[in-house]
């Protein structure tokens, strides 16, 4: 299910780092970056965490929040944030519920083997709780500073 740009985005309720508990209603009346990847500390999520991170202040002069999203437990998202520096929540999925609402808990395939797994895709939701933008299949480089354009526009 691709979701549709200007409808509601699918709400939902995770436990995040810092002990928070994020819902897309405490999220209203700001911009919001969801980006959802397949796992903590491998190379492409590690890149794409260190992007999102190193653009952070222009996110918040944006008046963006950012939020990164996956299966992984607040356990393994916790050593993944102090490796890397990282100050911006990452919310733990673990029983898929979010990831199936936004449509990336999908079948993929690698070396021929069909396997279900995080498709990479990055969601920005405006103020109001609405979709803004999708990004399917990201590619990692470049892609933080092309959200961050769109964040600006909004």
């Amino acid at each position: 299910m691709i979701l549709a740009t200007g409808t509601n985005a699918p709400p939902f309720t995770l436990p995040a780092t810092d002990g928070k508990e994020i819902t897309l209603d405490s999220l209203k009346g700001q911009k919001v970056v969801l980006y959802f990847y397949p796992k903590d500390d491998t190379s492409g999520c590690t890149r794409e965490a260190q992007d999102f991170q190193s653009l952070r202040s222009e996110f918040s002069k944006a008046g963006t929040e950012i939020i990164g999203v996956s299966p992984d437990s607040l356990k393994s998202h916790d050593k993944f944030r102090s490796k890397y520096g990282l100050d911006f929540a990452l919310a733990s999925d673990e029983d898929k519920t979010m990831l199936e609402a936004y449509g990336v808990w999908v079948e993929k395939s690698m070396y021929g083997r069909k396997y279900m797994g995080v498709e990479r895709t990055t969601v920005l939701i405006d103020r109001d709780g609405k979709i803004a933008q999708v990004w399917p299949k990201v590619q990692v480089p470049g892609h933080a500073e092309e959200v961050l354009a769109a964040a600006r526009e909004l």
